[in-house]
């Protein structure tokens, strides 16, 4: 097969113009409506629970997702699939243990719950780091997969391609919000959702729409491979553990995902959103093995190779070989508004929490002008951006379901813990959150640095100091060690009674904004 990938693509450009065109005239009458913190960060809680159920969709179901995991399928076969089942089994959990307290007890972030009854400047600044540690990871995947594509769709160089899609995503979170982001994730969700469905639908045609022919064509072609067995990516049983617990608890500590559930009027639409977003999420994971393994089949491991490194064109490929250039350039259009949608959530997330957490919160002391807010706000989406695009050209060659792995691992780590602990826990203190986040945070940096992915691969060295790929099962782990000890060490008495009140908010809504 000739792949037309690398080269400019006169139909593959006329449709991401058109998406972008579109976009950001959303993001435009967006603007109009965004005046105050509360439009800015959380849509003015003005959104539905169907409309946040597919906007967290959208927010979800990530470059990582559709580009990440097709390619992994595609090169490793079965344990790939462990990433999308992964992902999609803490929904509940975030369901039935954080999305009702959430809603009833924060403002804009994650912080905001859990310095409801612990002090505040403390617990702002550490969850702030463990916030901007998880965002800035996350987002590294988004613009290395964002970079690769618009290299491969314009011909251009990657370093060039990066620039380009940090400067759009700028335009929609400064002038747009939380609103614009929302609008982009519900449209960009429906388009993935029915694009990934085609493409799906082509490909079994192909093995007269039998999963058992397409699986013993995977067989009969690398007999050597063991694609359909366990063990092709994850090799011990630790690791597999360890990658499990980041993808199931990673979710409930994700800022960006988080923050959505403030946009919703309460708590019953926040249930509601979070029943709708499991739908959607559910049947998108359940198809895209199926697009790695045809794709395995139709196109062959070597030629996904040589398009991309990481695997991550394994989807656009099979899109060009099974509809030709028009729907190549449909599928690479709805693949870069995907990720267009996720970075301007997190770059929202990673602005929250630099300027209401640190700037306003800890600096100002709660006492500064709404359009005092918004300005900082929008400054911190700046510098965020410069980062982001510099932390993409730096890690362009790795597998970008691969990267958000670790992303999950430090937000398993750094937030879930002292997020659970501090809704369920009466003992929970403020220097106990405070050790938490900052050792799971700064445990699972250090492990990542130190394990094969950054220490052997970005960093050349022989040998990783750290043997394992992913550090969820020891950095979360001690993360909820520290936080048990450090606050039966240091009790806290006047958190202990707020306890009480913030249960009946917790569970009654009373109070809650």
């Amino acid at each position: 097969m000739q792949s037309t990938l690398g080269q400019p693509n006169g139909t593959a450009i006329l449709f991401f113009v058109l998406v972008v065109i579109f976009t950001l005239i959303i993001t435009y009458f967006a603007a109009k409506k965004t005046k105050t913190t509360s439009e800015f960060y959380a849509a003015g809680r003005s959104v539905t629970g169907f409309q946040n159920g597919l906007a967290l969709a959208g927010d979800y179901m990530s470059a990582a997702s559709f580009l990440g995991i097709s390619g992994m399928v595609a090169l490793s076969g079965y344990d790939g699939a462990i990433y999308a089942v992964g992902w999609l089994v803490g929904w509940p959990a975030l369901m039935f243990l954080i999305a009702e307290p959430l809603r009833n007890l924060g403002k804009f972030t994650f912080a905001d719950v859990v310095a409801s009854r612990l002090k505040s400047g403390p617990i702002r600044i550490a969850s702030a780091v463990g916030g901007l540690l998880v965002v800035l990871c996350y987002t590294i995947a988004q613009m290395v997969g964002s970079g690769k594509l618009i290299q491969l769709m314009f011909g251009m160089p990657y370093e060039m391609a990066e620039i380009i899609v940090g400067v759009v995503m700028l335009l929609y979170v400064l002038f747009g919000g939380m609103l614009a982001t929302t609008w982009v994730q519900i449209i960009k969700a429906v388009l993935l959702v029915f694009g990934v469905t085609v493409l799906t639908v082509l490909a079994l045609a192909k093995f007269d729409f039998s999963l058992s022919n397409l699986y013993t064509e995977v067989v009969t072609m690398y007999p050597a491979d063991n694609m359909l067995n366990p063990g092709g990516l994850v090799t011990s049983p630790l690791d597999a553990l360890s990658l499990g617990l980041a993808l199931m608890f990673g979710l409930l500590g994700l800022p960006h995902i988080l923050m959505r559930f403030f946009t919703v009027p309460d708590a019953k639409e926040a249930r509601k959103s979070v029943a709708y977003a499991t739908t959607f999420i559910g049947y998108f994971y359940i198809v895209i093995p199926i697009v790695g393994f045809a794709a395995a089949v139709l196109i062959g491991k070597e030629t996904i190779k040589g398009i991309d490194a990481g695997g991550n064109m394994a989807a656009p490929a099979l899109a060009e070989m099974l509809g030709g250039t028009p729907f190549l350039g449909f599928i690479a259009a709805v693949a870069f508004a995907t990720i267009l949608a996720v970075v301007a959530g997190l770059t929202l997330a990673a602005s929250s929490a630099m300027s209401h957490d640190i700037y306003v919160s800890v600096f100002k002391k709660g006492h500064a002008t709404e359009d005092e807010q918004v300005k900082v706000a929008r400054i911190s989406v700046v510098i965020f951006g410069i980062l982001a695009v510099g932390l993409g050209i730096l890690f362009k060659d790795q597998n970008v379901a691969f990267l958000v792995g670790l992303a999950f691992a430090i937000a398993a780590s750094a937030n879930f813990p002292a997020l659970f602990l501090s809704i369920l826990w009466k003992k929970m203190s403020t220097q106990g959150a405070v050790w938490s986040i900052l050792v799971g945070g700064i445990t699972a940096t250090v492990l990542i640095i130190l394990s094969p992915t950054v220490w052997v691969k970005v960093l050349h060295n022989e040998v990783a100091i750290f043997p394992m790929k992913n550090p969820a099962v020891f950095s979360m782990t001690a993360a909820f060690i520290v936080a048990i000890v450090v606050s039966l060490l240091t009790p806290e008495p006047e958190a202990q009674e707020k306890f009480e009140d913030d249960k009946i908010r917790t569970y009654l809504g009373i109070g809650a904004e």
